[in-house]
């Protein structure tokens, strides 16, 4: 979306780190901010920010975990603003461990926030979209965690590997409809998500603390990341210029290499199989249509 000026930027998870780092860089671009947050204090916070750097913004509480929730945020945004042309799902937490240590709280908390509220975001937001027909474009906040998978981070990693594949397969799905799709992937950024544990709902039970669920060296890193406002400024260059990964932290270019080079390197293993040796099967060419002729 090259022309930003006078729209309308929805942002979850927006009162505090990249969230809110966004909503300066949407703001300052001369658009409309809705700060979508789970902790009314720190929408409260939020939008003192944003109004003293003369951003137009309201705040609006969110629970991204449920869908119904969502929906009451955009119609709220919708009240306000009357369109909304970009969505960053955002909202995300935090939880790992040894295998033996997740509980099965754990990992519903962590696949309905950081998986499930991408998945609602995206599906509330395309029919509104879809009727304004003035295109638009999502952001889906998922993490360098969504290319390599460190071990102890796997709930953390399969949520965001999921929202990698999403954004992939929902980009190809919206361009007919000028709707971008990008997938924000970045690593250690100076946030709070080693205390994500501060806004778990209920529903999930109590958090574990961070000594307890070997979250302190990840703190450490986390507390010496990058500045948030660096990526929100990357994600304004990256929805301007269409792009589907935003990648903050080119040192991180060697895992990602390695990774792939193992995922090569196992291609060239399968080609000399014997077991798989004269199958005479030829997979589809156009894998892009694989999905819409299933459903045909």
């Amino acid at each position: 979306m090259k022309h930003l000026e006078g729209r309308t930027a929805f942002v979850t998870g927006g009162a505090s780190g990249i969230g809110l780092s966004m909503a300066r860089s949407f703001g300052r671009a001369g658009m409309n901010v809705v700060v979508a947050d789970i902790d009314p204090e720190a929408i409260k916070v939020a939008l003192a920010d944003l109004h003293a750097r003369q951003v137009k913004a309201i705040g609006v509480e969110c629970d991204v975990a449920s869908r119904t929730s969502v929906e009451r945020a955009a119609q709220e945004a919708l009240d306000e603003y009357g369109k909304v042309h970009v969505v960053c799902n955002n909202a995300g937490v935090g939880v790992g461990g040894p295998i033996e240590d997740m509980r099965p709280k754990d990992w519903n908390w962590i696949v309905d926030v950081n998986l499930m509220g991408v998945v609602y975001g995206t599906e509330v937001f395309v029919p509104i979209m879809r009727a304004q027909g003035e295109g638009g474009h999502f952001v889906n906040t998922a993490s360098m965690a969504g290319m390599v998978s460190p071990p102890g981070m796997e709930p953390y990693t399969a949520t965001k590997f999921a929202v990698v594949a999403m954004s992939e397969g929902w980009r190809g799905q919206l361009e007919p409809l000028d709707i971008g799709v990008s997938v924000l992937c970045p690593g250690f950024v100076k946030t709070r998500i080693h205390e994500s544990g501060r806004a778990r709902q209920e529903e999930y039970g109590e958090t574990v603390p961070a000594e307890d669920a070997d979250m302190t060296g990840a703190a450490e890193f986390v507390l010496n990341g990058l500045d948030p406002d660096r990526v929100g400024a990357r994600v304004l260059e990256a929805v301007r210029d269409n792009e589907l990964y935003i990648f903050t932290h080119p040192d991180m270019r060697p895992a990602v290499e390695a990774r792939f080079s193992d995922i090569m390197a196992a291609f060239d293993r399968a080609e000399q199989s014997e077991a798989l040796q004269g199958s005479g099967y030829v997979s589809p060419q156009d894998l892009s249509t694989v999905g819409q002729k299933a459903e045909a």
